[in-house]
């Protein structure tokens, strides 16, 4: 059985304020591509399918479209819901959905029953657990001890193994959740901090492959334990992650193989760093002018509507940061220390300076304030 494991679509998403739904579906028309092209069986897809609880028309719209082409390519669907879902309104027709081969597991109540797949091997069961607010969980579990995403996932995954028991199949299971051994720049933007998060590796004890979602860059766990992050880049931390999914293959025995699997990048990220002159002009950055662009500009002075010309030359420049390549010491003196004894005009340079990290006045505005003021140059 060969299954593409996917997440975190967040379809409905902005990018710097700028609409992502037309780049997500040229992705997903790849993905259905991929899926007819390697003759994948099923498609998982483990949490935040939408952006928003209540998502608008169009992201799902778009979400209908790419799940019919995937099963016109012949695949069937495996989806969980993430922290940005609404896990009501995702699973709301799962019962007939799933005689379509589209089955959606959104429900705290129904962790332990899996959806049963055939192949020559015999049967698979793929369960889906969607995101586990402690706070929520813990009503559904009374007489179980629930504090924390780790003891939430541990209550789950005891259920699971315990239909496990039961049945003599292969198994694949879909989380949403924060797993140990993350890059920390990985964690996507709304987790909570203070280690509540946390769930180590061990919870998963038991599948042949977990797929997770929740972090926007693929990483392996372990051999069997990874994530596949997000279809689109959906910030510029994520700029030097691949995008794509995890191709895995399940044989008689278990896990067989896992590789992965390119998707199309629509519009690639870019940072450029450098004086804001020699943005505008330098002939190297011209492949730039096809990507969302994020400057950092490096001049001592903080450049006069400097966006504004940056996206004349960079149409899809989104964000500006300036970053002067030398920041003045203010050092420990008070201001008192500071002002003691200065004339008007060596408090407006000083001032100038601070304000301009470290570039004084220029020649010209030394004498403007000379003159305006009355005192020396």
């Amino acid at each position: 059985m060969r299954l593409l494991h996917t997440s975190d679509w967040h379809l409905g998403r902005t990018f710097h304020t700028h609409a992502t739904l037309a780049h997500l579906g040229v992705v997903l028309e790849a993905l259905v591509a991929a899926v007819r092209e390697h003759r994948i069986d099923v498609v998982l897809v483990a949490g935040d399918v939408f952006d928003s609880s209540m998502p608008s028309t169009a992201a799902i719209e778009l979400f209908q479209s790419a799940i019919a082409g995937i099963r016109h390519a012949g695949a069937q669907v495996v989806l969980t819901s993430g922290n940005h879902d609404s896990g009501t309104r995702l699973g709301m027709h799962a019962d007939w959905l799933g005689a379509a081969g589209i089955h959606l597991r959104t429900r705290t109540d129904r962790i332990a029953e899996p959806v049963l797949l055939d192949d020559a091997s015999g049967p698979v069961a793929v369960y889906g657990i969607p995101y586990l607010e402690p706070a929520l969980f813990r009503q559904d579990r009374p007489g179980r001890r629930v504090g924390s995403h780790e003891q939430a996932l541990g209550v789950a995954m005891d259920e699971v193994r315990a239909d496990l028991a039961e049945r003599d199949v292969r198994s694949v299971v879909l989380a949403h959740c924060f797993a140990a051994g993350v890059p920390a720049g990985d964690v996507e933007r709304d987790l909570s901090r203070g280690g509540l998060d946390l769930v180590p590796a061990s919870v998963f004890d038991g599948p042949d492959y977990v797929a997770l979602g929740h972090i926007h860059g693929r990483a392996t766990i372990s051999p069997r334990i990874r994530y596949s992050g997000a279809p689109l880049h959906y910030s510029f931390g994520e700029a030097d992650k691949a995008r794509g999914g995890w191709l895995v293959e399940l044989d008689e025995h278990g896990l067989a193989d896992v590789t992965w699997l390119d998707l199309p990048v629509p519009r690639p990220l870019t940072v450029l760093t450098g004086p804001i002159e020699q943005l505008l002009a330098d002939e190297a950055v011209e492949t730039a002018t096809a990507s969302w662009v994020k400057a950092r500009v490096t001049d001592q002075v903080r450049p006069t509507d400097g966006m504004r010309r940056l996206q004349r030359r960079f149409p899809h420049c989104v964000a500006f940061e300036w970053r002067p390549e030398t920041v003045a010491d203010e050092g420990t003196a008070s201001y008192a220390e500071r002002v003691r004894g200065r004339s008007d005009p060596e408090l407006v340079a000083d001032f100038l300076a601070l304000t301009r990290n470290g570039a004084g006045p220029s020649e010209f505005e030394r004498r403007l304030v000379a003159e305006l003021l009355g005192g020396a140059a």
